[in-house]
Order: structure tokens, then sequence, then C-alpha cells
């Protein structure tokens, strides 16, 4: 009976072990100026943080190389939209010209490229103005009404004048502590641990 009592009391404290973490969304802390967070993240990428993510209240210089994010794909889907806003320009001119309501005008041929180009051109803008908004959208996840770092109580500083770095708790063997320590080691101020 009472090995039964003890594997229960053991699988509680399990799940509330597993249920803690998932609760967990990483460590952040605060930092002074741009120049500190670069090096706070080459030291903990250093320690082997990969997951990182930055709040900075304007762009930073060689952030994006250090957190080791890839280029992004914005551009490829801009280029997409354009094209594909000519060619529907292109094909709709042509269609309207020669399938739909062939008629000669002034002797002019059902469909020439000379006459088609405004038209490609402002629905070539509109398809990759449209193709750049959604697909910035798309690629940060927005509207994104919440985001676990806005539990971190100094995340409005991150607005105005300080940088704030979080580290994500990327696997189940995420050390809170450990993450918070290794922020404190880097320089930051008012590291904690961040729910979810």
């Amino acid at each position: 009976m009472s090995q039964q009592l003890e594997d229960t009391v053991l699988d509680q404290a399990e799940r509330q072990a597993v249920a803690t973490k998932a609760r967990v969304y990483g460590a952040a802390a605060e930092f002074e100026g741009p120049q500190e967070l670069l090096e706070a993240v080459a030291a903990l990428r250093e320690r082997g943080f990969r997951k990182l993510d930055a709040c900075t209240p304007f762009p930073v210089h060689g952030l994006d190389e250090a957190l080791g994010l890839r280029r992004s794909r914005l551009g490829w889907i801009v280029l997409g939209a354009g094209l594909l806003g000519a060619a529907a320009a292109l094909l709709l001119q042509w269609w309207t010209g020669t399938v739909a309501y062939p008629l000669v005008i002034g002797g002019k041929p059902f469909f020439a490229l000379e006459f088609s180009i405004p038209v490609t051109f402002e629905l070539t803008v509109l398809a990759a103005a449209s193709g750049a908004v959604f697909g910035m959208l798309a690629l940060n996840g927005l509207p994104r009404l919440y985001h676990p770092v806005f539990n971190h109580p100094r995340v409005r500083r991150a607005t105005d004048d300080r940088f704030l770095l979080a580290i994500e708790a990327e696997s189940d063997d995420f050390d809170a502590e450990e993450a918070v320590e290794a922020l404190r080691s880097a320089g930051g101020r008012h590291a904690e641990v961040v729910e979810a």
C-alpha cells in the first residue's frame, strides 16, 4: 500500500513539474544600450543558447546576424506577387481584346503590348505592394495581440530607451534559473523567468 502511495505522490510531482515547465516561456533581461545587447547575444550564443529574441526601441545594426536569423523571404514573396500581377494584367487585356470583345478601333490590333504597359505597370505595383503587406503580416505572425514576453515587468521600456533580450525555452530540459544566471552574467539587469 505504501508503494502505491509513493508512486502516486511521484506521479503528482512529475505532473506538476511538467505543468510548470509548460507555463515557462523563458527568461528575459534588460540592457542599457545596443552595444551591450550585441555583446550579450554573442556571450549567450557562446554558452550554447540558440533561441534568442530581442525587443529594441529602434533597429540595431548587426542584431539579425548576431541572433542567427536568416535573410527574410519577403523579397521573394513581393517578386512573385508582382510577376503574378503583371501576368494577370496582360492576360486580362489579351482576353478582353481578342476573345471577349474583339473590336477594331482606329485600325489598332486586337492586342498590342505597347498599349498594355500602363495597366500592366499599375497592376504589377498593386500586386507587389499587397504581397509586401500581407507577406510581412504572415511571416511575422501578425496580428498578434499577445506575446509571452509582455509578461516581463519592464517590457514597456523596450519601446522607449531600453533593450530587452529573451532566452526562449527551446526544449523540455530548459533550465530557467540557468538562463536567468546567464543573462545576469552577460550584463543584463532585472533578469527573471517569464511565464507563458
